[in-house]
């Protein structure tokens, strides 16, 4: 029997309750509210504008064929670096499993009930990680888990939509995997490439699943066979890890939710840094007093998030540097805090970073995300925060309340206008509720939102 076909059946056999499908919901909110928002900020708009002009969107919304359909809303999702994340796995699978929802569930203009499209989620958020935490940490230097694992979680979430038996889930799977791909180069010139990989797993995974459903066959042993996934870009894999701990409960509930725009690996020291602007406001102080900054964190973080000098709002998001000097200076990171008039007005106080490897955190890493950053002020005062996980992450839930002003917010970027009615309706389906539609993609209430950007510049003055 191959991995594949085990794993099928590992996933097929757990039982889901209520609390699983409440959870699954929430991911499923959160994941959709990104897309919508997606379509707002700059990276998405060229996504956007690009099906508009190909005619994959039209005035009634997204109209075109489900792979396609779940292409956008994937790369819409992971637009604005706010989408769900797994530590283990160092993927993103909101952004590739949900949009193979809307992409299945409309296509002939109406709804499939809720808790058969919670359980597509639960089942593709099982795939792509336990496959992803099998590939290695050397496949994640060159690859983009989410881009190479995340095929495989929306072919799993589309072989549950559409009721595909064991041996057709397997050439789905199959199938998925022969497409994986994703690299990191684009980092190195700023390219807007990494949206493109998410849309491009959510659409590869379900055209997988819809051929299997044609008969069209694929790898049985695409994971563990002499040419297949792991011998061709893992090379230290641990396949063992793919079916290891069967009895656990569903891997969605170990995914973290974003509270801020930016990579992940940026978190614990955003949270760290929040903490260290509360610890200068009670001395009286603020960012303007600090005369040096030491940020502490593992090997991956640096790999990817060392950049101190960030020219763009993607590679702002990806600088450690950039982002602590936003968490120390201003009330929130928000998107406002990645915009050319925010990396001016934290230049000066970028400079004054410096980045280490923590072998405490390199030893906790990938299990825990952790981060130290230290300040030093007028005086020689050195004051520390530090965090071994970051806001959102399992040991540190965002309350329900939280994830949903969260969603309310990334939905009136989009340009909803009321919404709470399509927060209550996503969040219903974990009592069988049909899947509402999107608003603004795929029909419903949207209207046109107008960029706006918060002056950094006159909250950070003390810095120039």
């Amino acid at each position: 029997m191959s991995l594949s076909t085990e794993l099928i059946r590992l996933i097929r056999a757990k039982e889901a309750d209520a609390a699983d499908f409440d959870r699954a919901a929430l991911f499923v909110l959160d994941a959709a509210a990104s897309s919508i928002g997606g379509t707002h900020c700059s990276e998405g708009r060229q996504f956007l504008n690009w099906g508009l002009d190909e005619g994959h969107i039209g005035a009634e919304g997204l109209r075109s064929q489900p792979g396609r359909a779940a292409f956008l809303l994937g790369a819409l999702s992971h637009a604005l670096e706010i989408d769900d994340l797994h530590r283990d796995s160092a993927l993103h699978p909101g952004c590739v499993v949900v949009p193979v929802l809307w992409g299945r569930s409309w296509e002939n203009g109406g709804a499939t009930g809720g808790r058969h499209l919670l359980k597509a989620v639960l089942h593709g958020y099982e795939a792509a990680i336990r496959i992803g935490r099998a590939v290695g940490p050397a496949h994640y230097k060159l690859w983009h888990n989410t881009a190479t694992c995340g095929p495989f979680g929306a072919a799993m979430a589309a072989a549950t939509l559409l009721g595909l038996d064991d041996k057709a889930c397997a050439d789905a799977l199959g199938n998925a995997g022969t497409q994986s791909s994703g690299l990191w180069e684009f980092l190195d010139s700023g390219a807007l490439t990494k949206p493109l990989h998410a849309g491009r797993a959510a659409e590869s995974g379900l055209t997988a699943a819809e051929l299997a459903q044609h008969g069209v066959t694929g790898a049985p042993a695409i994971l563990e066979g002499e040419r297949g996934f792991f011998a061709a870009m893992c090379p230290d894999a641990e396949p063992d890890l793919v079916l290891g701990d069967p009895g656990d409960p569903w891997q969605l509930h170990t995914a973290s939710i974003k509270p801020w725009p930016s990579c992940r690996h940026t978190h614990p020291t955003i949270d760290a840094a929040q903490e260290l602007r509360q610890s200068l406001a009670a001395r009286g102080l603020d960012a303007g007093a600090v005369e040096g900054i030491e940020i502490a964190t593992y090997g991956a973080a640096l790999g990817l998030c060392d950049n101190p000098a960030p020219d763009s709002v993607l590679a702002a998001k990806f600088s450690l540097q950039h982002c602590v000097s936003a968490a120390l200076a201003t009330n929130e990171v928000w998107f406002d805090a990645f915009e050319t008039s925010a990396r001016r007005a934290l230049a000066p106080l970028r400079a004054k970073c410096s980045v280490s490897n923590s072998p405490e955190f390199e030893q906790r890493y990938p299990g825990n995300w952790g981060a130290e950053v230290s300040i030093t002020v007028a005086g020689g005062e050195r004051i520390t925060a530090m965090r071994q996980n970051a806001k959102g992450d399992p040991e540190l839930p965002l309350e329900v309340d939280a994830l949903k002003a969260k969603a309310a917010r990334l939905l009136r970027l989009g340009g909803v206008a009321q919404p709470d009615q399509f927060i209550d309706a996503v969040l219903a389906t974990a009592d069988g509720a049909p899947l509402p539609r999107l608003p603004g993609l795929l029909g419903g209430e949207s209207e046109p939102a107008s960029v706006r950007s918060t002056d950094i510049a006159s909250r950070t003055g003390a810095l120039n």
